[in-house]
């Protein structure tokens, strides 16, 4: 058999979507799970947005369109943009892709050379395509602890002591995938004050859940006049408008948007068509379905991190958006004799029907931080409450 790439062989992998085969292979056996582990909003997206699809589809918008995505799209997603963070983007400075996941590696490759050594730093625990992404690509993954007593904040100066002539990339992503927490005003402060000083170092904002903000506003880097022209705002519909199947994501800059335009030429060729059309409905419709999306989804977080506090051997942070909650379950899988989340967790679905994902599947496991496991309240209330309640019954039939 001809060899495979290296590259290829050390690829990660996103493995939300690993246990979501788990679980669906052990529904197939006819096993009654309940799964928190995917992000993905439970709801279906809003009629008007699915109307405008069919209407694409019925009035021919079947072919290639511009790489950069429609002029009709890129102008509402610069207005969105531009409402919602105090930007000032123009519609050329907005490229749209198939999601916002490949902008993850277009920003990589935009600003990182392969081999050369140059540094990207990235939050840990996060979205596991940054580092997979970082390392395929030829450059140097640095990770950047997020601390449950800072609020799965990381501290400025760990950054500071990170950054150096070899860093040409800082990912940041609020709210946060997997914690659900949030970069403050007086955290963006310190980080810009910090980053003024590495004027050559570019930052990618992942604000995917932007719009999922439950009791601050939302503020973007980019809205820091030293640091517009050196962020690449990265977005989309998967979250706000639950579009997670549609794949439509865009990101926006003034400087790299000719070289995402290409790279997408170079790989997807555009986004489909009529999928571009929903997007346009999205973000220029009546909003009425993301609104209660949103208040829905607050109300679920109200109620998952009030039932994990009461379950022995776990503590859970109220987190400040997205849909997900990170308790530690330290305590609770020394009370089973579990050695780690992972185990926890393997243990929850085979025995409890409960399907999460553990901390080492976002990262490496953060030093002195304890163990950890992500639930995705992206599920109903109903779900939600025997979902817990099996990890309370399964924690309390195992304590040993």
């Amino acid at each position: 058999m001809p060899v495979i790439s290296k590259r290829s062989s050390q690829l990660g992998t996103e493995n939300a979507f690993v246990v979501l085969a788990e679980v669906g292979a052990l529904q197939r056996q006819g096993k009654d799970i309940l799964s928190f582990c995917i992000g993905m909003p439970d709801f279906p997206t809003p009629l008007n947005i699915q109307d405008a699809g069919i209407k694409a589809i019925q009035s021919g918008k079947h072919g290639y369109t511009p790489s950069a995505g429609i002029p009709e799209l890129r102008k509402a997603a610069a207005t969105y943009l531009n409402e919602t963070r105090g930007l000032n983007y123009d519609a050329a400075d907005v490229v749209v892709a198939a999601g916002a996941k490949p902008f993850i590696m277009y920003s990589i490759l935009a600003t990182t050379d392969y081999g050369e050594g140059h540094e990207v730093i990235y939050p840990n625990p996060g979205f596991p395509i940054y580092e997979s992404q970082i390392k395929v690509n030829g450059a140097v993954p640095v990770p950047l602890h997020l601390r449950e007593s800072r609020g799965f904040n990381f501290d400025p100066e760990e950054l500071e002591s990170k950054l150096n002539d070899k860093t040409r990339l800082l990912i940041l992503n609020s709210p946060q995938n997997p914690t659900g927490g949030i970069v403050s005003r007086a955290e963006l402060d310190n980080i810009v004050a910090i980053l003024d000083r590495y004027p050559n170092v570019w930052v990618f904002s992942d604000e995917i859940y932007s719009q999922l903000c439950f009791e601050e506003p939302f503020i973007s880097i980019a809205s820091f006049p030293s640091m517009t022209e050196r962020t690449i705002v990265g977005d989309g519909c998967s979250k706000t408008w639950a579009m997670t199947g549609w794949r439509l994501g865009f990101a926006a800059s003034k400087a790299l948007a000719p070289i995402f335009t290409k790279w997408v030429t170079n790989t997807e060729s555009c986004a489909s068509h009529i999928t571009q059309w929903a997007g346009v409905e999205a973000l220029t419709g009546d909003q009425t379905g993301a609104d209660m999306m949103r208040s829905k989804f607050m109300e679920r977080r109200d109620l998952i991190v009030d039932l994990l506090n009461k379950v022995p051997g776990i503590t859970c942070l109220n987190p400040g958006g997205a849909f997900y909650v990170w308790p530690n379950v330290t305590e609770a899988c020394e009370m089973i004799g579990a050695k780690d989340s992972e185990e926890f967790r393997q243990r929850l679905l085979l025995e409890s029907g409960v399907a999460v994902l553990a901390d080492i599947h976002f990262g490496r496991r953060v030093p002195d931080d304890g163990q950890h496991i992500r639930f995705s309240y992206a599920a109903s209330n109903d779900d939600i409450i025997e979902g817990v309640d099996r990890l309370d019954v399964f924690i309390r039939k195992n304590t040993r």
